[in-house]
């Protein structure tokens, strides 16, 4: 598959990218993949998903920026992870498992995602010679996810967190206010002024 910017600006490119990342994809693979998206458009501050309900798509990201959070037990949100142009956002186990969702997804900026049914995820795996391996890694991926996000927390310094975001989430400090950014650390914004104080003058 060949770049063209209609394809560019709409995702598809970035999407067909990423899939062959995972794995190697016939163009009559690809061309019935692509037929089967939809594109979805959102206005900042939009609620693509609410905490409770069962998630039923998955959202790649083709402009944009959306937020993935919950409600703590204080009635506080809680950023849980941001996702940039060409990632995927979700909440895998609800999706997965048809319960309802621990997760909100909002987006921050006016974005534009292509969309992934569950009905059309099951109809990836049928049709596609490694439709299988494409799902498990993409869950593969989320697992990773979980996983150091829940490590960074217990195991490395607030510092520490606050570089890996940057490193992570690249001009993130532009893109969304400074309390989003300082519960997805864990930590109070007072911390956060701290911590770039401290960063920028290392």
């Amino acid at each position: 598959m060949e770049e063209d910017s209609g394809l560019e600006n709409n995702g598809m490119f970035a999407l067909y990218q990423l899939i062959t990342q995972y794995i190697d994809i016939s163009d009559s693979e690809l061309e019935y993949c692509l037929s089967m998206l939809s594109y979805e458009v959102y206005k900042k501050k939009d609620i693509l998903l609410k905490e409770g309900e069962i998630c039923s798509k998955i959202y790649f990201v083709a402009k944009g920026l959306l937020r993935i959070y919950f409600i703590d037990d204080k009635d506080e949100e809680k950023t849980f992870h941001f996702c940039l142009e060409n990632t995927f956002g979700t909440d895998y186990e609800s999706f997965l498992k048809g319960i309802p969702s621990s997760f909100s997804i909002q987006a921050m900026e006016d974005t534009d995602v292509l969309v992934i049914s569950f009905e059309m995820l099951q109809n990836i795996y049928r049709v596609l010679q490694h439709g299988e391996k494409l799902g498990r890694r993409i869950t593969e991926e989320y697992f990773f996810l979980v996983n150091d996000k829940i490590k960074a927390i217990y195991v490395n310094a607030p510092l520490v967190r606050y570089r890996d975001m940057d490193k992570r989430f690249p001009k993130i400090h532009q893109r969304v206010p400074q309390h989003c950014i300082a519960s997805y650390l864990n930590i109070t914004p007072v911390h956060l002024s701290r911590l770039k104080y401290m960063n920028d003058t290392a």
